[in-house]
């Protein structure tokens, strides 16, 4: 029986583990790419019986993540998947300071994790799943991008990640573009999750208020328990992927 393929990024930890640990299924192939594995994601796909493969990967090498991925999806038999699904997750801030204040090298690595490795494995996905497509396959493709809040309105001492997910916003909004003059064209779209406990919460938290002057605000955010957890997020992220709006609206956000 065909069965529905997941691509994860960053699913090691915090909100791209919840998100495969919520796809495991018996009915699903998932794919996680991290920098690290996750051992007891591992466990329990063992435990399940159900299809996992994990890649240690960096991200920040994207062109040899993209080549991976396209090699990867170009040895499959496409009468074998029943949808093809990307999660751009992984993400970087670096170090919290004015640009100014930033290390080249730190600045770099988070444009490269949080823009331009989600585009080329985006290029990757859709041009190995194309060939499947003209090949005869007419399975769904969907590619989701978990943005954020902050691509939308700026922030001081966050410009690299604030550029990256503003970056993601936009291209998706190119792709779906191109995607919309294709016959059986992917779907693609960029969403703002919410606020999730999750480190980089954590980072922002830990920020120096004299460098960081939203600081405050996310601490807040903590005392006050309005934090989603990851969990509950990656169940409502599943239950919007699942949607047959998926699509209609290509820049959105889970609150809405």
């Amino acid at each position: 029986m065909a069965q529905h393929l997941f691509i994860i990024t960053g699913a090691s930890r915090g909100m791209g583990l919840a998100l495969a640990q919520a796809l495991l299924s018996a009915e699903h192939i998932v794919l996680g790419i991290s920098r690290q594995r996750n051992e007891t994601l591992q466990a329990m796909a063992t435990a399940q019986s159900t299809p996992l493969t994990q890649w240690t990967l960096d991200l920040a090498d994207s062109e040899a993540a993209a080549q991976a991925l396209r090699l990867w999806l170009g040895g499959l038999n496409p009468k074998d998947i029943a949808s093809a699904t990307l999660i751009n997750n992984a993400g970087v801030i670096p170090p919290i300071a004015p640009l100014s204040g930033s290390q080249t090298s730190e600045v770099a690595r988070a444009l490269r994790v949080g823009l331009e490795a989600p585009m080329l494995l985006t290029h990757a996905f859709l041009s190995a799943t194309l060939a499947w497509v003209n090949a005869g396959w007419r399975g769904p493709r969907k590619v989701l991008n978990i943005s954020s809040g902050l691509g939308r309105r700026p922030m001081a001492s966050q410009a690299p990640y604030c550029a990256a997910k503003a970056g993601m916003d936009h291209f998706s909004r190119c792709v779906a573009l191109d995607e919309a003059q294709q016959p059986h064209g992917a779907r693609i779209v960029s969403l703002a999750p919410g606020v999730i406990d999750t480190d980089m919460q954590v980072q922002l938290r830990g920020a120096d208020a004299a460098q960081f002057p939203d600081r405050s605000r996310f601490v807040s955010l903590h005392t006050e328990g309005v934090l989603s957890t990851s969990e509950d997020a990656a169940a409502r992220i599943v239950g919007y992927l699942n949607s047959p709006d998926f699509g209609k609206a290509v820049v959105d956000d889970l609150r809405t």
